[in-house]
């Protein structure tokens, strides 16, 4: 017997919502699985979902009131040029690094925090 997923879906669209809701706990009881979706808990910083994650965007939100204490700092975390650091400062909110490490996010957010820029860990 060949699976005719096409069939399934049809008979799927036919269905009352008792009908689908019967479906999902028989499944749930053949295969011993759940239909939750998992739910991922906001912190105040996002940190508390953050730590499930294994990499992370950090991103410039604002710059402060030390616009070139936080160009220096982007050019050291990032090694771009001057004018590229730059740039990427002046268009904030923007991604200074992508999927780094949750100890170096952390650094990279103290050194950005330092010289008054607000970071935020994605």
């Amino acid at each position: 017997m060949a699976f005719d997923k096409d069939a399934i879906i049809e008979s799927l669209k036919e269905a009352s919502i008792s009908d689908l809701n019967d479906l999902v706990k028989a499944i749930e009881e053949e295969f011993d699985v759940s239909a939750a979706a998992p739910v991922a808990v906001a912190g105040g910083a996002g940190d508390a979902g953050a730590e499930a994650k294994d990499s992370f965007d950090v991103e410039l939100t604002e710059i402060g009131q030390e616009k070139v204490k936080v160009i220096k700092a982007v050019k050291d975390i990032t090694g771009l040029g001057l004018k590229d650091s730059k740039a990427l400062v002046d268009g904030a909110p923007s991604v200074v690094k992508e999927g780094v490490s949750q100890a170096d996010a952390d650094d990279m957010k103290a050194k950005l925090e330092e010289v008054g820029a607000t970071v935020t860990l994605k």
